[in-house]
Formats: C-alpha cells, sequence, structure tokens
C-alpha cells in the first residue's frame, strides 16, 4: 500500500497491465532522407584543380558549389574527425601552410 503512494500516475503501464513500462514506439525511418544524401553526392572531378592552391576561406563555398556537396569539413594537420561517411561530404585536407593538399568525399 505504502508502494502505490509513490507511484507517478503519469507513469506508462505496458498493454498487458502487469505494472512493467512501456517502451516508447520505435522512431519512424523514411527511404526519402537516403535518396536525397544519394542525390547530393559530391563530385571531386569538378574540383580537382583546387590540389595545391592555398586554402580561402571564402572559397570554400564555391568549392562546395562546384562538387555538389551539401556539407564540407576542412581538416588541417592533428585535427580530430569523425569517421563516419557522408557521401555528401566534401572534406577538404590542407597541409601545414593551408595549401590543399587533397579533397575527397565522405
Amino acid at each position: 500500500m505504502l508502494l502505490t503512494a509513490c507511484v507517478s500516475s503519469q507513469m506508462p503501464i505496458s498493454p498487458a497491465n502487469d505494472d512493467v513500462d512501456a517502451a516508447p514506439p520505435p522512431p519512424t525511418v523514411t527511404s526519402s532522407n537516403a535518396a536525397q544524401e544519394q542525390a547530393s553526392t559530391c563530385d571531386l572531378e569538378a574540383i580537382n584543380d583546387a590540389i595545391g592552391e592555398s586554402f580561402d576561406e571564402a572559397g570554400v563555398s564555391q568549392l562546395q558549389s562546384e562538387s555538389g556537396a551539401s556539407q564540407v569539413r576542412v581538416l588541417r594537420p592533428n585535427d580530430m574527425a569523425t569517421m563516419d561517411h557522408r557521401p555528401n561530404r566534401l572534406n577538404i585536407h590542407l597541409d601545414d601552410q593551408d595549401v590543399i593538399a587533397d579533397v575527397r568525399c565522405g
């Protein structure tokens, strides 16, 4: 009897009414996100000529536009980066003098 006074009336109860918390419903996954990601995959051939040029923050939007990437990440030596692969992301790798050493998608 004492325990029932401590139980919140807002706590969900399982469909079987066995006093076990009900799990929330799983998230809805749509295929439109996957289709959108594939549609915005970046194209390196359009920007390979940027390798060897000095990096300029103002040029990032141009590289993004020319490659068709929806995201851009600039990586300098010893920068930490996540290992998740995103085909729609342009990675601009710089050397110690802020010269573009490589461009990659992912």
